[in-house]
């Protein structure tokens, strides 16, 4: 697959992704004792532009740099390990795992792989606590200098992110990502390549997410495969609109914390999106925000009403209702009985 950087979104300036990793990919052509001329002229990038610090370019120029490079070194590591990666590496990697029954079986696959293509990393999947977490243990240098080192480990964090969203065609929030290096001059472009918390000067570089996305089925095939690797930088690095596991997410968030949770704005802030994708990714899926609150409120409701002898009002404030009477109008046309009716059947 082609080197995995951003499409800028429509609220951020159009160029967007660093020129530092423009001349981390000309340091690969000097590697190999090449010429990046061809390169750069495809991609429209004058040397004036790449020794720029600050400069950046858009997604399409970094797409037909690094996609010429791979073609031309015939190594899609561009450099980074101590041999190269030959053209389709990477289409092999993603083909190996195809098959896998969930996400959690074709990821472990892909990093298995992996360490049989390149010496320099070893990539290791991880759970702990419900966060599912990609790491990167570097056993050798990585490319030449600063710039080749962080795309380096840049490339293919976003590279196997971006794969898991398409296998499972959802959209993959991280709960964090992680970074052995110093904050760099560009940081302000991380939060577009990895979405969520970013923290520099870590031990070791990692992408975290809902484990719960492990147990996802694959929903590709051969056909969708071959045709996502004639275009695969947009496929594998596109923020998803769809996102499988949302409303689980939401009904966790409602259950888990009421108080925060009681208007949209205070959900989408705690899943790190706008209360207008809130919406949208659960209209998409089916659900609605109200429908989803009163599910939960009705299940804590029955909970309280079945398991303790609190009256009435209590359970009515436990859930998050004003009063009384609105709580037991709610709670019928729940269940089609009233709290009372309910704890005495319940309980008889």
């Amino acid at each position: 697959m082609r080197s995995a950087m951003p499409r800028a979104p429509a609220d951020s300036p159009r160029a967007a992704t660093p020129m530092a990793f423009g001349r981390a990919i000309v340091a690969a052509y000097r590697h190999y004792g090449r010429d990046p001329g061809e390169a750069l002229e495809l991609a429209q990038i004058t040397p004036a532009m790449l020794h720029r610090k600050q400069a950046r370019m858009t997604s399409r120029q970094m797409e037909v740099l690094s996609a010429t490079a791979m073609r031309q070194l015939d190594d899609e590591a561009l450099g980074a390990f101590s041999r190269p990666l030959p053209w389709g590496s990477y289409g092999m990697l993603a083909r190996a795992s195809l098959s896998s029954p969930d996400l959690g079986v074709a990821l472990g696959r892909w990093c298995r792989h992996h360490a049989l293509l390149a010496d320099n990393i070893r990539l290791e999947l991880a759970v702990a606590a419900g966060r599912a977490a990609i790491a990167i243990e570097e056993r050798g240098p990585l490319a030449d200098g600063a710039e080749g080192r962080e795309f380096c480990l840049v490339h293919v964090l976003r590279n196997i992110h971006g794969l898991a969203c398409w296998y499972v065609d959802s959209r993959i929030p991280l709960l964090g990502a992680r970074f052995p290096f110093a904050a760099p001059a560009h940081a302000d472009v991380y939060p577009l390549l990895f979405p969520g918390p970013v923290t520099f000067g870590a031990p070791r570089a990692e992408i975290g997410f809902d484990a719960r996305y492990l147990a996802l089925p694959l929903r590709r095939d051969e056909k969708a495969l071959r045709l996502m690797l004639q275009h695969a930088l947009p496929l594998t690095v596109r923020q998803y609109r769809r996102d499988r596991l949302i409303v689980q997410q939401v009904r966790q968030a409602l259950a888990a914390r009421p108080a925060e949770t009681h208007g949209a704005d205070g959900l989408a802030a705690m899943l790190h999106m706008s209360p207008r994708t809130l919406h949208r990714q659960l209209k998409e899926e089916g659900a609605s925000l109200q429908r989803l609150k009163d599910e939960v409120r009705c299940e804590r409701a029955k909970d309280l009403l079945y398991r303790s002898a609190s009256p009435v009002k209590q359970v009515a404030a436990a859930t998050g209702f004003r009063n009384e009477k609105s709580f037991i109008r709610a709670f019928r046309q729940w269940t089609g009985a009233s709290p009372a009716e309910f704890r005495r059947h319940m309980q008889g």
